[in-house]
């Protein structure tokens, strides 16, 4: 709508109107908001609309509502202002609708932390953009844990010429708890890239030409790293692997041909131990 001049700043107008008690003797009553004269306000008694005016129904001026002749009693009385009009800027509560809104006129400064609820607002994949990860829960999205676990092995016999699985008895992490002690894998129940990464010390000053570390992939040989033991040498290994979350796991295993028993391990942390994470 076009204005002559500057625009109104005021956009919604809402009437005021006040009831009153008759008691059957009062002529007199006290109105809320001043008025000029009795055309200001329309008054109503029992349903009808009475006429203002001297010698009429009633007359108004200022703060004072004169009535002919008193109402009574289990009369019902009220007026509305008409001359009296409040404006203000800011619509009544509970009345503006998702309608009134301007599409994206709600911007994220307006909306403050403490109303946002994703535990119970947010539902299904959460998109990748922006950061997201496409998971349906941040624990299997690896925003609130990942997976990693560090383990070392008690001095383990290994017999000759047979590959022997390591059974890293002594833990240091295992935030999940997906090591299986009786069969002595890794087997993380969520999917994605880990880093893997063993070293292993055959505990003995004996030279001989083959000592092994290998890493399997369910029953995969994935790797292998092989010395010539020369005063208790170091093998280790580092590599980074697919796990599907569900049926792969990770074992280490050694090998050496010593020509008798040798161990793996000396109890120490730092001798032969294994570990994994997740990356994403």
């Amino acid at each position: 709508m076009s204005y002559i001049g500057q625009q109104p700043l005021n956009n919604f107008v809402t009437k005021q109107s006040q009831t009153f008690t008759p008691d059957g003797s009062t002529v007199s009553f006290i109105l809320n908001f001043a008025v000029t004269s009795g055309i200001d306000i329309m008054l109503v008694i029992n349903n009808v609309v009475q006429e203002p005016g001297a010698g009429k129904s009633y007359t108004a001026s200022g703060t004072t509502l004169t009535m002919s002749e008193a109402p009574g009693a289990s009369d019902s009385m009220y007026c509305i202002f008409l001359g009296q009009a409040l404006q203000t800027v800011n619509p009544g509560d509970a009345s503006v609708g998702t309608s009134k809104l301007i599409d994206s006129a709600v911007t994220n400064a307006k909306i403050a932390n403490s109303t946002i609820d994703l535990t119970s607002k947010v539902t299904g994949t959460l998109p990748t953009a922006n950061g997201g990860t496409g998971a349906t829960s941040l624990i299997n999205a690896g925003i609130t844990s990942k997976p990693y676990f560090l383990r070392y092995s008690a001095a383990q016999s290994i017999s000759t010429n047979t590959e022997t699985v390591l059974q890293l008895t002594g833990a240091i992490y295992d935030t999940a708890s997906y090591w299986d002690g009786v069969n002595y894998y890794y087997k993380p129940l969520v999917a994605g890239t880990y880093c893997i990464f063993a070293k292993q010390s055959i505990n003995d000053l004996a030279d001989f030409d083959i000592a092994q570390l290998r890493i399997y992939k369910n029953t995969t040989r994935i790797a292998e790293f092989q010395i010539r033991n020369e005063f208790a040498d170091s093998q280790m290994l580092t590599l980074f692997e697919e796990l599907n979350g569900t049926t792969d796991y990770i074992q280490f295993k050694a090998y050496h041909e010593k020509g008798s028993s040798a161990n793996s391990g000396d109890g120490g942390r730092y001798s032969t131990y294994a570990g994994a994470f997740k990356l994403i």
